[in-house]
């Protein structure tokens, strides 16, 4: 072992002994920052409550000469003047014997009288409780004054308390007692010297919580009794809220008055005494030969310095047992038994990497040589730069590396090499180099190649596989199904739509061929969206009806707008969503939206939205490659795992996508974005054509009305319903989705009808998702409605009007039936059924006497409605019995 192995132990060796006497002088110095920090609180909490006393004892000082000059200005003004028989309309009350109570409008203070007095007592009383309501006109705390007269020794007391009904009430023994007191402290004063001055200790009155203490003035008057004047001088509203009031107290002091205020910064103003569990804070009340005394608790102090420096406190005595516990650790610490030499351990590590370095270098793929130039000797290589090694000429390498940017090719044994050669920034004679074998990397590019053209070929053979099946399976399918369709028998049919299937699925497998190839081009044209959904519905109409589901179309374009694109390529993506949400929705609805987006007018949404129970991401991952994942399926069969990603890539060719979000047992939203380019429209307004005609559109579902709603608006038409018409408001058409509300010509609105269909008399179902369907069935009503009217009959027949004339009543039915159908329209625009349902059962009758069942079956219907309180149906059937009546006449 060296001489500096053997020194390190012993430099460490006095280490422990440092970081004790360390820790040690840290112990100290915490111990000292906290004696001084608890001093520093201690005397600052003194310091502020010092300064508080001294507050309290110099307003305590104004206090009393304040109350002073109101004691002479009492006795020198207010008792001494003379009215001259004012007391004449001055009135008192007599609470008890010897005890009288001044009456007086102003009831700021009271006053009682003590003992036999005359007229001019009281109007001195009157007017000493003018002067107190005029001082103690402001103040919240109780005041009381005592003037002991000595013209007839009588007492007076004046204060702010309510004295008549303490005096009367449950309180009379107290203020009794207060009041003698006062007569003997007073009298006692009256005995001792001439216009003496004194002081009572602090009071408290105990059932108001109210502490003071009482100014005592003697007054001399030669050939009478001395007159004192006591003022009870609260200190209440003096006292800071952290200070209590049961702590204070006034001692005599034992020095002397003197006239100024004391200062907070005199240290002769206040003292400060320890008295073994309590500590006293005083200050003298100047002028008075009074000492202010506040005692409290040594614990209060404790706990307030306590609160003031808990935090530094708490970090403090941590930071000490921190300190602690190392000191105890370091000077407890065993002695260390010899170590092994640091080199041992050095030499070790250094095996280790060593090895580690040699495993690396042994695994490259490539050749890495690593020479010393200057001792000429080889530092690292691995097996394939020792196989070349004795081939290499490392001088002659070098010397061509540094000519050739450092890089070089070489033919060893009559194969190939790159040669990189870099200098060591570390050593500086150092080079190493990487060996390449340029005929291996080439033979693997070489069969790269070839794999990617094999793949390629395969790519092309499975298209024209495809397209050839395609080819050989569609014509034999479509000859089976236009076979199996001819002989028109239920399980022929069943097998029919089968084969429809297959032939479906096959045109989209070559659909799928044509786009992956790039055969497949676009056909764009100008085409009105609205008319491409007319083609939809019937299309998908027969598997929503197979499965009872309903569907809506929220179309929100414009009627005649078109656009410009591939129509064929729309209409086949819609067709295939429709179908896969009918597979995926055994109950409820089917909804599409198409609406234009706001940011980009070119651009345009469809939205299938289902109620089904949903799809997963596995089905989801069907749009980026067809048939990945097993699909959904319903009764009638497995969803098309093609749909997806055919539709998904046919809307890219469209310059958009589709974008699939679904959620279990809620349903599943397809979003298509496309971009096609709107046709410019005529700026001149065309006339609609169904301007100025007014519809009813009596519809329950909210959907199926903003469909109808819209579409009716988009030809022009007026749009009303029964909850908005007024009773005398008139209509052209009539649309409802409830069969029993159909009792006249109108619409019936459905969603399983492939077209238009007629059901009676002026009566037509027609599938309101369809727009041409129902703009071919709003015009043959008009068409029959106009036909109707211009005939001279009536439209109902001409049996029942010359059934009228015949039976004589033509006369009392214009007279009577008219008026009856007005009052219908008074009756029912005041909601007052009582009396419409008479009228209605008045009109009954007169249609049964006369045989008119119409107009009875009209009348009993409404009697129904009535009895319901339903007031839309009312309306609208006494609006039908006025159109019967008036076609009667």
């Amino acid at each position: 072992m060296s001489q500096s192995d053997t020194m390190i132990p012993n430099k460490f060796s006095l280490m422990p002994g440092s970081i004790t006497r360390f820790f040690l002088l840290l112990i100290i110095v915490l111990l000292v920052t906290m004696g001084v920090m608890v001093q520093s609180a201690v005397n600052a909490w003194l310091k502020d409550k010092s300064y508080q006393v001294v507050d309290i004892s110099n307003a305590l000082h104004k206090r009393v000469d304040t109350w002073r000059y109101a004691t002479w200005q009492i006795y020198d003004n207010i008792a001494a003047t003379t009215s001259g028989g004012a007391a004449g309309g001055l009135q008192e009350t007599r609470l008890k014997q010897d005890v009288y109570y001044l009456e007086k409008p102003r009831r700021k203070t009271e006053a009682l009288i003590f003992g036999s007095h005359d007229s001019a007592t009281l109007e001195m009383t009157q007017r000493i409780s003018s002067y107190l309501d005029t001082l103690w006109g402001a103040e919240s705390v109780p005041w009381s004054m005592y003037y002991l007269n000595g013209q007839d020794n009588s007492m007076i007391l004046v204060s702010t308390l309510p004295l008549k009904d303490l005096a009367s009430g449950f309180k009379e023994s107290t203020v009794s007692n207060i009041v003698d007191s006062r007569r003997a402290e007073m009298l006692q004063q009256a005995n001792a010297l001439d216009e003496r001055e004194s002081f009572s200790p602090l009071r408290s009155l105990a059932w108001q919580n109210g502490h003071y203490f009482t100014l005592r003035t003697t007054f001399n008057q030669p050939g009478h009794l001395a007159t004192v004047v006591a003022f009870d001088l609260p200190i209440n509203d003096l006292i800071p809220p952290g200070m209590t009031l049961d702590s204070f107290r006034l001692d005599q002091s034992d020095t002397q008055p003197v006239g100024a205020s004391a200062e907070k910064s005199d240290p002769d103003s206040v003292r400060i005494h320890f008295n073994s569990s309590r500590i006293e804070i005083s200050s003298q009340v100047d002028s008075t030969g009074l000492r202010l005394v506040w005692e409290v608790p040594f614990g209060t102090l404790l706990m307030d310095t306590l609160q003031n420096v808990l935090l530094p406190l708490l970090l403090n005595i941590g930071l000490l047992a921190l300190a602690i516990f190392g000191y105890t650790t370091f000077r407890h610490q065993p002695v260390r038994q010899a170590e092994l030499p640091s080199t041992m351990a050095n030499n070790n590590e250094l095996h280790l990497l060593r090895a580690l370095n040699e495993e690396i270098v042994a695994l490259l793929p490539i050749g890495l040589l690593v020479h010393d130039q200057e001792a000429n000797r080889t530092i690292i290589s691995n097996k394939i730069a020792d196989h070349l090694l004795p081939h290499l000429n490392l001088q002659n390498i070098t010397s061509m590396a540094d000519q050739h940017q450092g890089v070089i090719q070489a033919t060893i044994n009559n194969e190939l090499y790159e040669i990189r050669q870099f200098r060591s920034q570390i050593l500086p004679r150092t080079q190493i180099f990487i060996i390449r074998d340029q005929d291996r990397e080439i033979l693997v590019n070489k069969k790269l190649k070839q794999a990617q053209r094999l793949y390629e070929k395969n790519q092309q053979g499975r298209a024209a596989f495809m397209h050839h099946i395609g080819d050989a399976l569609k014509l034999p399918v479509k000859q089976l199904a236009d076979g199996l369709s001819a002989l028109n028998t239920p399980q022929t049919q069943v097998m029919a739509q089968q084969a429809d299937t297959v032939v479906r699925l096959v045109d989209e497998i070559q659909l799928l061929n044509m786009l992956e190839d790039e055969s497949w081009k676009t056909s764009p044209s100008s085409f009105a969206i609205q008319d491409l959904i007319d083609e939809v519905v019937p299309e998908v109409l027969p598997v929503i009806k197979r499965k009872g589901l309903q569907l809506f179309i929220n179309n929100h374009l414009s009627r005649n707008e078109e656009r410009h694109g591939d129509r064929e390529a729309l209409r086949k993506i819609l067709l295939m969503l429709i179908q896969y949400s009918v597979t995926t929705t055994h109950i409820g609805k089917i909804t599409l939206e198409i609406s234009a987006d706001e940011s980009a007018s070119d651009r345009l949404t469809f939205r299938i939205l289902d109620t089904g129970d949903g799809i997963n991401n596995n089905e989801i991952d069907n749009l980026h490659f067809p048939f990945l994942n097993d699909t959904s399926e319903d009764r009638y069969g497995h969803a098309n795992g093609l749909t997806f990603y055919l539709c998904n890539q046919l809307a890219r060719r469209l310059g958009g996508h589709l974008n699939i979000k679904s959620r279990q047992e809620l349903g599943t939203r397809y979003s298509l974005h496309v971009k096609m380019n709107a046709e410019p429209q005529d700026e001149e307004q065309e006339e609609r054509l169904l301007d100025d005609v007014v519809a009813m559109v009596d519809v329950t579902s909210n959907e199926v009305r903003n469909i109808v709603i819209r579409q009716l608006e988009h030809w022009g038409a007026g749009c009303v319903t029964p909850d908005e018409r007024l009773s005398s408001q008139a209509y052209d058409i009539f649309l409802t989705d409830n069969p029993s509300n159909l009792t006249a010509s109108g619409l019936l609105l459905s969603d399983d009808e492939n077209g238009v269909r007629r059901i009676g008399p002026g009566q037509l179902r027609v599938n309101f998702n369809i727009s041409n369907a129902m703009q071919e069935a709003v015009l043959q009503l008009i068409e029959e409605q106009l036909a109707q009217e211009a005939l001279p009959e009536s439209p109902l027949g001409g049996d029942e009007n010359a059934q009228l004339h015949a039976s004589g009543y033509y006369a009392l039915f214009v007279d009577t039936v008219p008026d009856d159908v007005k009052r219908l329209y008074t009756e029912s625009a005041t909601s007052d059924f009582a009396a419409l349902a008479q009228t209605a059962h008045r009109l009954k009758g007169v249609f049964a006497m006369l045989n008119l069942v119409p107009g009875k079956q009209l009348c009993e219907t409404l009697e129904h409605h009535i009895r319901e309180n339903d007031a839309p149906s009312t309306e609208k059937y006494i609006s039908d019995i006025d159109a019967y009546v008036k076609s009667l006449l």
